[in-house]
């Protein structure tokens, strides 16, 4: 007499775990990033090679230093095997639809890392047609990827940020937009983002921070003068005032922007504060090459933690 076998219904597969915005993490997940993150800072080479035998894109159409090698070597590291995609090289360069450049690229690869000229949607919509996790390396919105490193070598610096308080000076950019959404998600922190007057953070991206920062208890406030940065600053930050893959349509911008140079005098407001910068700097524009080569300077060390939080991005996402 036979038995009929028992069927276990499968589990449905996951979800691809992709990184598009800060806004999507949970505190939980930043966590995790960070820690992996400041891990992997302290020794760069795993043990382990939890991405081996698998393949990730990486899709970049606008110049990258820092990000674009950080991924790379950082899945190299990791055991995975990297295939670069430069701003011609796809059919999307000829009109292909981004839905079905997905669909062939989720068959053939295992994660694709995007810096582009589209915005997260497309992302978004890239991640669904082709059922891989897609990582965000900057685009228009925002810059998570550099969030991440950014808190990451804030809490390697200063272990707990409860109570840190963080200035940002310059355009309100990706990467400002990055600095409040993730820094919304840490509690007890204030970020302080000041810029010229029509120059800052999307107010969808400043709603969706102060809301978050509400809940998690921390703090984010945008102000249009230096001189409106209350209390005192453990860390001034700036970046390029002129973001990656944009223009202005204002010719004379240069002059709003000047107040928000980062130099000497600035850095004296607050001596005990250490300076931060995503790098390229344009010396003698947004800061001088005292501050940025300066004592107070950890721009290098940041640098570094790219690599670091670029593993810890591909791991959460692949692992």
């Amino acid at each position: 007499m036979t038995h009929p076998t028992s069927v276990q219904a499968e589990a449905p597969p996951r979800a691809p775990r992709s990184l598009i915005s800060l806004h999507d993490l949970a505190p939980e997940d930043l966590q995790t990033l960070v820690r992996r993150s400041c891990e992997w800072y302290e020794d760069r080479r795993p043990r382990e090679r939890p991405l081996r035998d698998r393949v990730v894109g990486t899709l970049f159409t606008h110049t990258s230093t820092r990000t674009r090698t950080a991924f790379t070597s950082g899945a190299v590291r990791l055991g995975a095997t990297v295939i670069a995609f430069g701003p011609n090289d796809l059919q999307l360069a000829t009109g292909e639809r981004l839905s079905d450049t997905g669909r062939i690229l989720g068959g053939m690869l295992d994660a694709l890392v995007v810096r582009s000229s589209v915005g997260e949607d497309d992302l978004r919509e890239l991640s669904r047609a082709a059922s891989i996790p897609v990582v965000n390396a900057m685009v228009r919105e925002e810059h998570p990827t550099q969030g991440i490193s950014d808190i990451a070598m804030l809490s390697h610096r200063f272990g707990s940020l409860r109570g840190l308080h963080l200035a940002y000076l310059g355009e309100g950019n990706n990467t400002a937009a990055a600095l409040a959404l993730g820094l919304a998600l840490v509690s007890g922190v204030t970020l302080t983002i000041a810029t010229p007057p029509g120059y800052g953070l999307d107010p969808t991206v400043l709603t969706h921070a102060q809301k978050t920062g509400e809940a998690s208890g921390s703090e984010i406030i945008e102000v249009h003068r230096v001189d409106d940065i209350d209390g005192g600053v453990d860390v001034v930050y700036t970046t390029q005032w002129q973001t990656t893959g944009t223009t202005k349509s204002d010719p004379d911008w240069r002059t709003a922007f000047l107040p928000f140079t980062v130099d000497e005098h600035l850095m004296a407001r607050w001596p005990d504060a250490l300076f931060m910068h995503d790098l390229p700097a344009r010396r003698g524009e947004e800061v001088t090459s005292s501050v940025l080569d300066g004592p107070r300077s950890i721009a290098w060390d940041q640098a570094q933690m790219k690599l670091a939080s670029a593993m810890a991005v591909l791991d959460w996402c692949l692992a």
